[in-house]
């Protein structure tokens, strides 16, 4: 006979289905049912503890589309705000040309390391060709 392989699933809603499908049945076969033999986990207890983690896990996904749409919007009011910031440090980097770290006053950070790209590329140009 080959090896059967019996899965619990990973996703935690697939499983809190699985847990209704399993108790219905252990409350239809009654007295008869298997699962009465647990010693260790108690369908009684685990039925009560099913319902509590159902309305969490929909209270979670709620919260979840709630959050969604929140930084969808956030995300909307931003863009605007996110161009002003933009154009307000192009403004101070011709007005500041000779001195760009004045733009520390306003809350920039400013670094005069050239970038990560930059040095790569300057890496590059500088390797011996065979």
């Amino acid at each position: 006979m080959a090896k059967v392989r019996v899965t619990i699933p990973a996703n935690v809603q697939e499983a809190i289905e699985l847990a209704g499908i399993i108790r219905a049945k252990h409350q239809a076969d009654g007295e008869t049912s298997p699962l009465n033999t647990l010693q260790d986990h108690s369908w009684t207890e685990a039925s009560t503890k099913l319902d509590a983690c159902q309305q969490q896990h929909l209270k979670a996904e709620e919260l979840r589309r709630q959050m969604e749409l929140a930084y969808r919007e956030r995300d909307a009011l931003f863009k605007p705000i996110s161009e002003t910031i933009k154009a307000s440090r192009d403004l101070l980097m011709g007005v500041y040309r000779s001195q760009p770290k004045k733009l520390g006053d306003w809350g920039f950070k400013v670094s005069d390391n050239p970038s990560k790209s930059m040095r790569n590329a300057r890496a590059k140009a500088q390797e011996p060709t065979a």
